[in-house]
């Protein structure tokens, strides 16, 4: 995609900035983020002893004996912070859709069962006409109520600037009020004849507007159970944080821009305090403070997107490395199956290629999308003829966690140890909360593990302490996730049998029995 293809540029034009600008702003340069200091997470309530264990003399504190073991699932273990994406509506709203009937195409597209997740793009002119209240448009409902129907949850972004839409992405009221300043170059100039305009996003009603949409919007789906996370509001096309491939903005200057920008930024922060937020890794093309807001992200504990993979190396760098608490997000328009969209090299379809490197970087969500032409029927003509690739990320994206091995101990420290396994390709977006419990809920015991825990490939240990004598076997182990200070239930993903909610009975099968 075109506008993606900047990236050259970018690290030029970066270059040509003024020192003085470079000193007095607080610009994030670029950096590795592997061991970069980020702060160690959020904090956990109830850390659970982690370890070490020895069971041998002169340390024979945790005299143990494995009495259980599990081994991954073969199966999709649908959990909150990660899956596949169905795109509802994206760049250019239901336009995208195929077909006239758009109210059936999304529910052939929620129906779905690829997809665990439902994506949708409105314009604040879409979800809102009027100062005080909010409106949401017809589809935005209806993929609500399918949602829950289906039992699926919704991920959005609100667009400010929405280049793919005819129609101004402004509402009235914010056009009357707030100066647009005309963007210097030429893009897609048949489709906008009129060229292009950015807002003075520093005037003080472009600000008091957005604070208060922002207030609006969090009022009714902060925390809300069906929504997995929320987009960063950020600069200019489609809230990505540019206005390629023009060479101005509307600030005057760029300690301007960066300073407007960090002040939205924590207005988003304010208001969106249980929902991720998910904040564009987009290199600062337009020069408006992207790195800044990027680090506060993280900082903050909120989640990071990339939208496309195949793009210059700091994106990569900093979704692949990024710290173990924090989720990712991929979109990448994919084929619908038709012979031209596949683009086979060596027996690969580009398709496959662009799974394989999603997983490469360890994402925790995919889109499945269409670009610009989205429907059902083109992602599962594609599904059927290449599936493999799609399942195994379907089964992989993100995190698998398992109780891999459960020690038993006794002496002077009785209870559990429960090393877990994660057999996704990132870390827990959160904090992993554990308890095991007796159904009379006489018993129970659990606590959180350190943010990220435990990661890909590794074993991470945790003990449940019992009262002695406690029988272990028929206690229930659950898992929670913990995100922002909200509590998601997280199914085991293991082939062994798993109760109705995804909690594991406790049951020997290995030892002596």
């Amino acid at each position: 995609m075109k506008r993606r293809g900047f990236f050259k540029t970018a690290a030029l034009a970066g270059l040509a900035a003024p020192l003085t600008v470079r000193e007095s702003a607080g610009r994030v340069v670029a950096h590795n983020w592997d061991r970069y200091h980020f702060g160690s997470g959020p904090a956990v309530k109830g850390r659970l002893n982690q370890g070490p264990f020895p069971e041998y003399a002169p340390e024979d504190l945790y005299p143990s004996g494995v009495v259980m073991a599990t081994t991954a699932s073969d199966e999709v273990v649908p959990n909150y912070g990660r899956g596949l994406i169905t795109y509802i509506a994206a760049d250019m709203g239901t336009a995208e859709i195929l077909g006239d009937d758009k109210a059936k195409g999304i529910e052939e597209l929620v129906r779905m069962p690829l997809g665990q997740k439902l994506y949708i793009r409105p314009t604040w002119r879409e979800v809102q006409q009027q100062r005080g209240r909010l409106n949401f448009p017809e589809y935005w409902k209806q993929v609500f109520e399918l949602a829950k129907q289906y039992n699926k949850q919704v991920a959005f972004r609100i667009q400010m600037r929405a280049p793919d839409y005819r129609e101004e992405a402004l509402p009235d009221f914010v056009l009357e009020k707030v100066p647009m300043v005309k963007l210097e170059g030429e893009w897609r100039k048949a489709a906008h004849p009129e060229g292009f305009q950015e807002p003075r996003y520093d005037h003080p009603y472009f600000q008091e507007a957005f604070a208060e949409l922002n207030a609006l919007l969090a009022a009714e789906l902060n925390g809300h159970p069906q929504v997995e996370f929320m987009d960063t509001f950020m600069y200019g096309f489609w809230g990505e944080g540019h206005t390629w491939p023009f060479k101005n903005t509307p600030f005057p200057d760029y300690a301007t821009a960066e300073r407007t920008w960090m002040r939205m930024m924590e207005t988003q922060l304010e208001h969106w305090t249980k929902t991720p937020l998910v904040t564009n890794t987009e290199p600062d093309f337009s020069r408006v403070g992207n790195s800044e807001m990027l680090d506060r992200s993280v900082r903050t504990h909120n989640w990071l997107r990339t939208d496309t993979i195949f793009i210059e190396n700091m994106q990569i760098e900093s979704i692949s490395n990024r710290p173990p608490w924090l989720a990712a997000i991929l979109e990448v328009g994919t084929s619908d199956g038709s012979p031209n969209s596949l683009r086979v090299h060596e027996g690969v379809t580009t398709n496959d290629n662009i799974i394989q490197h999603v997983m490469d970087v360890g994402a925790n969500y995919f889109s499945l999308w269409n670009f610009h032409k989205i429907s059902a029927a083109g992602i599962m003509d594609y599904h059927r003829q290449f599936p493999k690739m799609l399942d195994e990320a379907n089964r992989r994206l993100g995190y698998n966690v398992r109780p891999s091995f459960v020690w038993s101990c006794e002496g002077d420290n009785p209870g559990l140890i429960i090393g877990l396994a994660n057999d996704g390709v990132a870390g827990v977006p959160g904090i992993l909360r554990i308890s095991v419990a007796s159904e009379d809920g006489k018993i129970n015991v659990g606590g959180g593990l350190d943010p990220g825990y435990p990661l890909p490939g590794k074993i991470r240990q945790a003990q449940l302490p019992l009262p002695k004598g406690t029988k272990w076997e028929g206690l229930i182990l659950r898992a929670e996730m913990e995100v922002k200070g909200v509590l998601h239930p997280v199914r085991w993903a293991c082939h062994q049998k798993t109760n109705p909610d995804g909690s594991l009975t406790l049951r020997r099968n290995l030892g002596r029995g």
